[in-house]
């Protein structure tokens, strides 16, 4: 403590449980600095589940399904949450039951790399369904 105070520094205490307890003489602002940058640079490197959007209208071609459906494996396979939505314009709204067997015939083919975290859900002129990637 002594030669932390005539280097004008402070001790501090790195390891507490080691035996002895393991000190450096730093300064705390400059530590404390670093530790941040360590914690910042850790989470900007992590990756969170993102959430991806597909949208449909109810009378989509076989094709185009197919191909939207590769880009929603892809995303699942890439561990992000996918929010599936059909959307409904003029009087598609009388036949909400087309959307719901499209999201039916989706959620059967995606069975096995993607399971169901919200049903279906009617929003104003949408059907709304979210899944997520199987471990």
């Amino acid at each position: 403590m002594a030669l932390s105070r005539n280097r004008g520094k402070d001790l501090i205490e790195i390891a507490p449980q080691a035996v002895p307890p393991v000190c450096k003489i730093l300064d705390y602002s400059k530590y404390r600095y670093e530790q941040e940058k360590k914690v910042r640079e850790s989470r900007r490197k992590q990756k969170a589940g993102l959430l991806k959007e597909v949208r449909f209208k109810p009378h989509i071609g076989a094709h185009d399904l197919d191909f939207k459906l590769k880009h929603i494996m892809a995303f699942l396979t890439a561990h992000d949450k996918v929010r599936l939505t059909v959307v409904f314009r003029g009087r598609e709204m009388q036949h909400r039951d087309l959307g719901m067997k499209l999201l039916d015939t989706i959620r059967e083919r995606l069975a096995s790399v993607g399971s169901v975290e919200q049903e279906p859900m009617p929003d104003r002129n949408r059907l709304v369904m979210t899944l997520i990637p199987k471990h």
